[in-house]
């Protein structure tokens, strides 16, 4: 018996693949164990800016005029 898969069988189970795919990765990111790591992730974009000095920021904030 020669088992031929049309075209439509194959899209099918295309679509089972990345429909499982979808719901694994969903129940990955909504994992409740996986917070803390989301949550330093977040921050990551700031991660290279420098934190500025506050004795240095008060001292110039005190010193700038608000006039033109």
């Amino acid at each position: 018996m020669v088992f031929e898969m049309s075209t439509g069988m194959i899209r099918g189970l295309g679509t089972v693949v990345v429909f499982v795919a979808f719901v694994g990765l969903a129940l990955w990111v909504f994992n409740g164990k996986r917070s803390a790591e989301f949550a330093e992730a977040r921050l990551l974009p700031f991660a290279d800016e420098s934190q500025p000095d506050d004795t240095h920021s008060q001292a110039t904030a005190t010193t700038r005029s608000t006039q033109p």
